[in-house]
């Protein structure tokens, strides 16, 4: 099988070039969209694998118009390092055979080429060309979508700093703004095949939470009818998530103590210790040192999980990225739905940017979804589609948005601002302090002080 390859990095190319050589594939390269169109004239290929990030032109549906006038019924195959999953989507409709977000296991791709060679070779019943385009699309190693604002950059940064290492977390942050989502990225920092196992704490008695963490044997307690495996166990050599840790049982949080401290475990109503290793991450929308000072939380125990924080902002901090999360909730409810919706016009967009998002990510998602199920295919998001309280005047939306500042500020560790940051920050806000706070995830009036400080 002939495959093209286009793209400038000669090293990236070389390798790939390599890889597919090895698998008995014939292999061509070149370093621009005008090249590829000069061979394409003169020769016949069955793939064409453009590295779009590699490229001057590196506008996806640009790039992909001139390989189809070129490609004779090539497989066009992008490579790139940032396509949302809606753009990927569009270009699928328009004929693109796959699209890979690097990084990526390379796995994936030689999988994708042999079903075009098989394809090509008809001995599948179904042909590859029938799947579905959300089936062909390989996103990066983040689940989530990654923002661009200053107070999403800082939680990127603390996730790529202790993620591989074996540190506990400690995440805070409200209720809806993804906690789970950074907990699976920081572990998957540490390895990305070692065992992850979550246990939401919020809903477990005590009796049930010593079974759900550490197991129990047949007939230790009524309705045991059979030996259990608990979460320490299944999570042995990899991370352990416990959601809402401040809800659950003060006995039982010496019993987590004490199995964190010795590394060793025993089921209820055994008596052998088993030896577990096991990283452990927590989350929780109330400080924990606020409900050790309270009685609430065991001051031993918080200093034993308190090695790193992490904070996650709330949406209303991250205006930059709401729009990217619309981007990516819309394509996901435009498969599921099998519509083609598009994204919101000017007023509906404008509305969803002013809202206070009280329920955070989660809460946008299911505003996403409503709208995508309640608008007519092929057409934009419009404000019928948005709930009442997303259309509230501005001023209503905020009551009482210093209490949930306060709320954020004491999760949140200062960190020195710039006098460039606050700058920019000014400028993208349009000199509205309290939205330029919000960008720079401080509160306004640690942003009041430094203005005052630099006299700016």
């Amino acid at each position: 099988m002939q495959v093209l390859m286009i793209g400038n990095d000669r090293n990236y190319l070389g390798f790939l070039s390599k890889k597919l050589t090895e698998s008995a594939l014939v292999t061509r390269e070149c370093d621009t969209l005008e090249s590829a169109a000069g061979i394409l004239s003169t020769g016949t290929f069955d793939v064409i694998i453009c590295c779009l990030p590699l490229l001057s032109k590196s506008c996806p549906f640009e790039a992909v118009g001139q390989l189809q006038q070129s490609a004779n019924g090539a497989a066009i195959i992008i490579i790139s390092d940032n396509i949302q999953l809606h753009t990927a989507m569009e270009l699928m409709r328009g004929g693109l055979y796959s699209c890979f977000n690097r990084p990526f296991p390379l796995e994936q791709l030689m999988q994708t080429l042999n079903q075009i060679k098989v394809s090509i070779h008809g001995r599948e019943e179904i042909p590859v060309l029938e799947k579905s385009p959300k089936d062909r699309i390989v996103l990066s190693q983040y689940s989530y979508v990654k923002g661009v604002s200053n107070v999403a950059s800082q939680m990127y940064q603390q996730i790529d700093l202790v993620g591989p290492t074996s540190f506990s977390v400690i995440i805070y942050g409200e209720t809806g703004t993804g906690k789970e989502s950074v907990a699976r990225e920081v572990a998957k920092s540490q390895s990305e095949t070692a065992p992850y196992i979550a246990v939401d704490c919020g809903c477990l008695s005590k009796e049930l939470a010593l079974s759900e963490l550490f197991g129990h044997e047949k007939g230790s307690f009524t309705g045991a009818i059979a030996r259990k495996i608990g979460a320490f166990e299944l999570a042995n050599n990899g991370t352990l998530f416990l959601d809402e840790i401040g809800n659950l049982d003060y006995e039982v949080q010496g019993f987590l103590l004490r199995a964190i401290q010795e590394r060793k475990i025993h089921r209820v109503g055994g008596t052998e210790d088993i030896p577990v290793t096991t990283r452990i991450i927590v989350a929780s929308n109330e400080n924990l040192a606020t409900a050790v000072k309270n009685g609430k939380f065991r001051e031993d125990l918080y200093h034993r999980l308190n090695e790193f924080e992490i904070v996650v902002p709330p949406l209303r901090y991250r205006n930059e990225d709401l729009p990217l999360f619309i981007e990516q909730f819309l394509a996901e409810t435009n498969v599921e739905l099998d519509k083609n919706v598009q994204t919101p016009d000017e007023a509906a967009l404008n509305a969803l940017l002013h809202y206070n998002w009280p329920g955070n990510i989660r809460e946008l998602k299911n505003v996403i979804r409503r709208a995508c199920l309640l608008c007519p295919d092929q057409t934009a998001i419009n404000t019928d589609c948005l709930p009442t309280e997303v259309l509230q005047n501005e001023s209503e939306q905020h009551a009482g948005e210093e209490e949930e500042d306060a709320m954020y500020a004491r999760h949140k560790k200062p960190r020195d601002i710039s006098l460039k940051e606050i700058e920019e920050a000014l400028k993208i806000s349009n000199y509205n302090k309290s939205k330029a706070a919000h960008y720079l995830g401080i509160d306004r009036k640690t942003l009041y002080n430094r203005l005052k400080t630099a006299q700016i």
